[in-house]
């Protein structure tokens, strides 16, 4: 239990490392709380900063996704070590759970943090590679044709256990909670974007809408 504990501690504070604050820090102090949607996450960046600012915000956020869920849980830590007793998978979906509640809810910034999108493709990276793909697309078509990456967001990541569903003959349990937890989650994270869609003053990316009119 100690290692799971750990692990799962480490992997928060490193969610807690947000990039859009981290780059904002390097540019000058910027702080893209306080511009546009008041969002630390990398949709704000694009549309208040520009490209540059908002790829190292992905780099960074999708990169600690990816170490939380694939190089933290086999790691053999000194004075932890490997506990025989902690089944492997749901250790990689604790500490994947983790990685995203700390970019959510950062303990070095004071609880604000972003939505946990871009970390949680890195999670998606390190736990099931091979569902990156449909899960992009998901997103993709759902933006095209509405023009709301919010809930394009959260179409993909309700996506994910259906995946699972579809492509896996025994389904693997800590990757179906796993993905369940995370959709109502980001829903919740999302809840702004939800109301704001709901009384039709959600802003659209209007270069990947097709309907636009």
């Amino acid at each position: 239990m100690l290692e799971l504990g750990v692990k799962s501690l480490l992997a928060y504070l490193l969610g807690s490392l947000i990039g859009s604050l981290l780059v904002g820090q390097l540019r000058g102090g910027v702080d893209i709380r306080k511009l546009g949607s008041g969002n630390a996450g990398g949709t704000n960046a694009l549309r208040t900063q520009g490209w540059s600012f908002a790829a190292w915000v992905m780099v960074i956020d999708v990169g600690k996704g990816w170490l939380a869920a694939a190089l933290l849980p086999p790691m053999n830590l000194p004075g932890i070590g490997i506990h025989p007793q902690v089944a492997r998978d749901w250790l990689a979906v604790a500490c994947a759970s983790a990685v995203v509640l700390g970019h959510v809810y950062p303990v070095w910034y004071g609880f604000r943090g972003g939505k946990g999108a871009a970390t949680l493709i890195g999670v998606l990276v390190g736990l099931q590679p091979t569902a990156v793909l449909p899960v992009f697309m998901v997103w993709l078509v759902t933006v095209m044709l509405t023009g709301f990456v919010g809930l394009g967001t959260m179409l993909a990541v309700a996506s994910f256990p259906a995946y699972l569903a579809l492509t896996q003959a025994e389904l693997p349990m800590a990757l179906l909670v796993f993905g369940c937890v995370m959709t109502v989650f980001v829903c919740y994270t999302h809840r702004a974007n939800i109301e704001r869609m709901w009384t039709g003053t959600e802003s659209r990316a209007r270069r990947l809408w097709l309907l636009r009119r």
